[in-house]
């Protein structure tokens, strides 16, 4: 066999063995069950699902990324990544090149102008890491070879395939994060149907290169999920001793009142009316802690990502941001 032959002959091969991979993910049996569902509870096309998910690829990298996500990082080396001098500087630009849609979110959502802008920050650099992978493979890796997260995953492959067909949107050529979030925001498949909007009014959702759409989408996410306009987010806190340690928990719902954590030892940094409901929260430093009460908008923006790291980056870049642009537009 000359060199020739043989190139030929693992091409061949190389291409059966692919075939015969998407073959076998197709027919598996949890994979034609949700095929079955698609059809009968939303009227999908059998036959074209089937060619949609032939062509998946699963990826052994979506798996690993997901179970070392930067949330498992203590609070020290996680700010690091997101209170840089860079995303704060370009905080203030994205600021000020998008104020006329921000303002407008701001007065209809009633979510400061910072956090919509943080949010962005935090997520995507402000729409210029908006991930590189296909989200119908990250959605079908994480729902059929993950199974910690699978009927989650599954639900959301779900929506992705409605979208697609609401938005006219080629399945295959939706790009988005390991986990299938979505354009400059974010957003899962799910929180792309229920809270993204076309708020420029063009006639059409837009939250991969539309800014403007991005900005409200945002904007109305945290509306539906209870932001408080002119509420503080978090305030800083003191502890007087180790008593502190019986209202540490997992949590991230804002469940103490605020009466009551003089029996923990705890002090506010700023006043608080004694039935506001927080959330105690301590963050590793290199050296010791740093103590802090979320409140209810905190417990807002968890709902965005259930991590208290990362609200807290959000909202410490959102500060940030803010003095920023102050500065540079004093009269």
């Amino acid at each position: 066999m000359n060199r020739f032959t043989s190139l030929v002959f693992l091409i061949v091969l190389l291409l059966f063995a692919h075939q015969s991979v998407s073959a076998a993910f197709v027919d598996r049996p949890e994979v034609q069950e949700f095929i079955n569902e698609m059809v009968v509870q939303h009227k999908f096309d059998a036959a074209v699902l089937t060619e949609t998910l032939s062509k998946v690829k699963l990826s052994k990298s979506i798996i690993k990324a997901i179970s070392r996500p930067a949330e498992t990082k203590p609070w020290y080396q996680y700010r690091d990544i997101f209170l840089t001098k860079n995303r704060i500087k370009l905080g203030v630009k994205f600021l000020q090149e998008n104020e006329q849609a921000l303002r407008r979110a701001e007065q209809t959502y009633g979510v400061p102008v910072e956090i919509i802008v943080a949010i962005i920050g935090v997520e995507t650099r402000y729409g210029k890491h908006a991930g590189g992978y296909k989200v119908i493979n990250s959605l079908s890796t994480l729902a059929f070879n993950y199974p910690k997260r699978s009927r989650f995953f599954r639900s959301e492959l779900k929506q992705f395939f409605l979208l697609a067909r609401e938005q006219h949107i080629d399945p295959h050529s939706a790009m988005g994060s390991y986990a299938g979030a979505m354009g400059i925001p974010q957003f899962i498949s799910s929180s792309y149907r229920n809270y993204a909007v076309d708020f420029d009014g063009d006639g059409f959702i837009d939250i991969w290169n539309n800014p403007v759409d991005a900005i409200g989408s945002v904007g109305n996410y945290f509306r539906k999920h209870g932001w408080q306009t002119g509420k503080e987010v978090a305030v800083r806190a003191e502890v007087a001793d180790d008593r502190y340690l019986a209202v540490l928990s997992k949590g991230l719902e804002p469940h103490i009142r605020a009466a009551d954590l003089a029996d923990y030892g705890i002090t506010a940094a700023s006043a608080l009316a004694d039935d506001t409901p927080v959330k105690f929260l301590e963050f590793e430093l290199k050296d010791g802690s740093e103590f802090w009460l979320g409140l209810d908008n905190f417990y807002v923006i968890t709902r965005y990502n259930h991590s208290a790291l990362y609200a807290m980056a959000v909202y410490q870049l959102a500060e940030e941001i803010l003095t920023r642009y102050k500065v540079q537009n004093k009269p």
